[in-house]
């Protein structure tokens, strides 16, 4: 019988990667080359040992917009969701339906890739005011890996969390719209930031968040985001998984 349902989900992996492939095919990329440095600071910022920039550095702009939108991307995404994927089917779930995961919302379920195509794929500074009006479209389509990786969650069974660091005020309505015309749908809980959490650094909050989960009494099996400060600081869960993202950083 265990064999069975491990054969099951071996299928119910691989029909999960071609579908994320086949909704976010790309081209043949041409190669990412490392121009003036520009593929090791990309490693450096996934890596987290550049940290606190402003924009990309003018002589890696190419290098970014070559990198998001030729295919690289796409496939590294694949691969981590193909390491989430094998590592939740090792997990043995309660019968009291309290295991979690824990999902980013901005460019991890859906994505502002389209958005920063006019910021130079980060090549200008943040500006928030231009950004909540981008998100109040509700516009942002789904990351397709990530929206196949959270129907795989959800249907084995696991509770997930949708963390952002969106204002709840201003944001909560267009962000759950959005997030249901994309598929997102049969979450346990979306999480914005209150105005109690204003002023704090995303760790922080995050963190906070976290830990009242944890107080519920769920077990966060996983945390996924595409930013440093979606994944550290308390409560951060047995694994945290890091999508690239080399536009912005998040403090």
């Amino acid at each position: 019988m265990l064999q069975s349902v491990r054969a099951l989900w071996e299928v119910l992996l691989v029909t999960l990667v071609a579908f994320s492939r086949a909704l976010g095919a790309k081209p043949a990329p041409r190669s990412v080359s490392d121009n003036s440095g520009c593929l090791s600071w990309r490693v450096a910022v996934e890596a987290n040992n550049v940290r606190a920039f402003r924009t990309v550095p003018d002589q890696c702009l190419a290098h970014v917009e070559s990198y998001m939108s030729e295919g690289q991307y796409e496939r590294d995404l694949e691969m981590v969701v193909e390491q989430i994927v094998w590592y939740s089917l090792g997990i043995v779930l309660g019968s009291d339906g309290l295991d979690a995961f824990v999902l980013d919302v901005d460019d991890t379920c859906i994505s502002n890739r389209a958005y920063y195509r006019h910021k130079r794929f980060g090549g200008e500074p943040y500006d928030p005011v231009s950004f909540k009006k981008w998100a109040l479209r509700g516009c942002c389509p789904a990351v397709p890996a990530i929206l196949g990786l959270y129907k795989h969650l959800t249907h084995r069974g696991f509770k997930v969390f949708l963390l952002t660091g969106r204002d709840q005020e201003l944001l909560d309505q267009a962000t759950r719209e959005n997030l249901n015309n994309q598929g997102f749908i049969g979450y346990e809980r979306l999480i914005l930031r209150g105005p109690e959490y204003r002023g704090q650094s995303a760790v922080a909050f995050k963190s906070a968040i976290r830990k009242r989960l944890a107080e519920e009494g769920y077990r966060i099996w996983g945390n996924i985001g595409d930013q440093w400060s979606d994944l550290l600081g308390d409560n951060h869960g047995d694994r945290t998984f890091k999508l690239p993202n080399p536009m912005y950083f998040v403090p």
